[in-house]
């Protein structure tokens, strides 16, 4: 009777599991990026790669490369067309300068507003940070990362670094990516947000 409930048990667990995988990922961030990239209608991912999908390869949460910045406003600078690794030439700006300290250095870096991303409903007021560091080529993607922002009220802008991500030409070479500027580099190992893909 005992080896009859275990297999009934047993069978009860297997029909609920429906083959379905809890999402990866240390926090909500990295949570939401697993589950984008599993779903057919939001991943840059090919068919193949989706289907063999668990989890994006992270970098460990490390409170560091959370930063607090100073943001210079650039009201006057004009808008241009940011090269991207296909012929798409989508009009940016230059929203201002941001400097922050990370792992004892001081850093500035171009922040960007996507002039046509701008009329979107959400994205009124997103920045968008690219950069390159030290650790492109190696652990991470060659072409450098990106970060998101939200324009804040007053002059400090939070950072997130461990929130860094790949441009989606990285998995897809259909897609059309900003190339980051060779301005924006920060002459250290950001070793936070996404690491590269390996197909």
């Amino acid at each position: 009777m005992k080896h009859i409930l275990s297999f009934f048990i047993l069978i009860l667990v297997l029909g609920c599991s429906d083959g379905k995988h809890p999402i990866l990922g240390a926090t909500e961030w990295q949570k939401k990026m697993n589950s984008d990239f599993k779903d057919a209608s939001k991943s840059p991912l090919k068919e193949k790669d989706r289907k063999s999908f668990k989890s994006l390869d992270f970098f460990e949460v490390d409170s560091t490369y959370v930063v607090l910045a100073h943001l210079e406003r650039t009201p006057n600078t004009e808008p241009f067309k940011m090269k991207t690794t296909t012929d798409r030439m989508p009009l940016f700006k230059q929203y201002g300068i941001v400097t922050f300290d990370l792992k004892g250095q001081t850093f500035q870096l171009n922040i960007y507003q996507d002039l046509e991303l701008m009329h979107e409903k959400g994205y009124e007021d997103y920045l968008f940070l690219p950069f390159l560091d030290d650790t492109n080529g190696d652990s991470t993607y060659g072409g450098g990362r990106y970060v998101e922002c939200r324009m804040p009220e007053d002059d400090k802008l939070a950072i997130n670094f461990n929130e860094a991500y790949n441009p989606y030409c990285v998995y897809n070479e259909k897609y059309s990516c900003p190339i980051v500027p060779r301005a924006n580099y920060i002459a250290t190992k950001v070793e936070a947000g996404i690491k590269n893909f390996k197909k």
